[in-house]
């Protein structure tokens, strides 16, 4: 059998580019085991630069003399520590606040190129799959942890996850580590540690492969994940053509394409295409997918979820989260046109050419606004709006360029976003698209 280091440094060979290796080191056993089999490859490879990071989420007085033992341990090895103290939000689940904080620090920690490296094993793949299967999740959750994903502009690896808990134990004993006991790991109150102490120890006293077999299990659920999300990438060809309305800067799907679908390829592809944006709801919740598809024409449907809304217009349904999601405040006089103007939680403007006359202001759709359009006279706006399709979510945002009380522009839309004939546009960039759990 290849020993436990050859193993590692072969699991981690198409990353040895990268820029640095950041291991997370909370001072426990696995961790431990991690960052000295790391430091010492070290020594008699090419590496990245190696460092760790220990979080401190304040959570235990005990934990408080973490970072120091954490300190001798990175000390001792020659490797760069960083001690990063968090904030854990209150809520139900402890577990989540604390893990949530762990990696807000984690993904402020990763740079471009970087690595992070997380020394979860095969055992916790085991523990991991049967939580999940616990709280009815998916083929996607039953695939259990990654062995490398996107994590803030780098990667987040788990080059550990075919080596045993048991491998690390013996691994530290012969190499006398030491390492932090966390007490919270004997609390069954918290549903992981149930597992580990409860329920595993009966399971292989049955089964002894247990934890290999259910961690083998995961890695099958991660292939036919991976064949689901190819199917979805084949769906969002179809559905992911351009729209007039591209330039809002805002993600949408053509809803004829989607209608097309099985209700359970439709559940695939769009959680696919929202993965990355909003937290997912259970299969309890999908009603309100299937509202927001079989709304009347007039109907104004929204599909709210954990992280933005879906909304629906123009035959096609559009992701809104962050600044979209919030009444942009009146703007008034717009005291120098020769600058752009920041517009709060609604992007910026700018004039460009021949500048009109007179004191300019910004304002928003109210109702009852008219335009004056050459060789049309004067035109309702809601009526030019209804002309050029422009979806009712994005119609109060429209910035509106008055004179007085002469609405001289509508930014965005062409023929009505300036003169020709005085050669001035009013170009309005909307608010950037929140980039959720990306």
């Amino acid at each position: 059998m290849i020993d436990l280091s050859s193993r590692l440094l072969l699991n981690l060979e198409p990353w040895r580019t990268a820029n640095s290796w950041r291991i997370a080191f909370s001072g426990g056993l696995d961790s431990t085991v991690l960052l000295h089999l790391l430091a010492h490859l070290a020594k008699i490879h090419s590496l990245p630069a190696l460092s760790a990071l220990h979080v401190h989420h304040g959570l235990q007085t005990v934990a408080d003399a973490w970072p120091q033992h954490c300190q001798s341990v990175c000390d001792a090895l020659g490797v760069p520590l960083q001690v990063v103290r968090v904030q854990v939000q209150p809520g139900a689940s402890l577990e989540r606040a604390a893990r949530d904080a762990r990696y807000g620090a984690f993904i402020d920690a990763t740079r471009v190129n970087d690595v992070l490296l997380t020394a979860q094993h095969r055992d916790d793949q085991a523990e991991t799959l049967l939580f999940r299967l616990l709280r009815g999740a998916g083929v996607r959750g039953l695939s259990g942890m990654p062995c490398e994903r996107a994590l803030g502009q780098g990667h987040l690896l788990r080059p550990l996850l075919d080596v045993t808990r048991a491998e690390l134990e013996a691994y530290a004993a012969e190499h006398q580590l030491s390492w932090i006991e966390d007490p919270s790991n004997e609390d069954r109150q918290f549903s992981r540690n149930y597992l580990r102490h409860q329920v595993f120890p009966v399971l292989t006293e049955r089964w002894p492969q247990a934890h290999s077999t259910m961690a083998r299990s995961a890695a099958h659920l991660r292939e036919a994940q991976g064949l689901l999300d190819e199917l979805a990438l084949i769906d969002l060809t179809d559905a992911g053509n351009p729209s007039d309305f591209d330039w809002l800067g805002l993600r949408s799907l053509e809803l004829a394409s989607l209608a097309k679908l099985s209700d359970a390829r439709q559940r695939n592809v769009l959680s696919y295409w929202l993965k990355t944006r909003t937290r997912l709801p259970d299969s309890d919740h999908w009603s309100g997918w299937e509202n927001l598809r079989d709304a009347t024409g007039d109907a104004r449907p929204i599909w709210r979820l954990a992280d933005g809304e879906l909304h629906r217009a123009g035959g096609r349904i559009w992701w809104l989260s962050g600044a979209w999601l919030r009444t942009p405040p009146e703007v008034g006089r717009w005291a120098d046109p020769t600058l752009p103007l920041s517009l709060l939680d609604n992007g910026r403007l700018t004039l460009t050419g021949q500048l009109p006359d007179g004191p300019l202001h910004i304002r928003y759709r109210e109702g009852g606004e008219i335009m004056i359009l050459p060789e049309r006279g004067h035109r309702d706006l809601k009526r030019l709006l209804n002309e050029r399709g422009v979806p009712l979510f994005a119609r109060g945002r429209l910035p509106l360029l008055y004179r007085g009380e002469q609405l001289l522009a509508v930014a965005g839309l062409r023929g009505l976003d300036g003169s020709v004939p005085d050669g001035w546009n009013l170009h309005w960039w909307p608010p950037g698209e929140d980039q959720g759990l990306s």
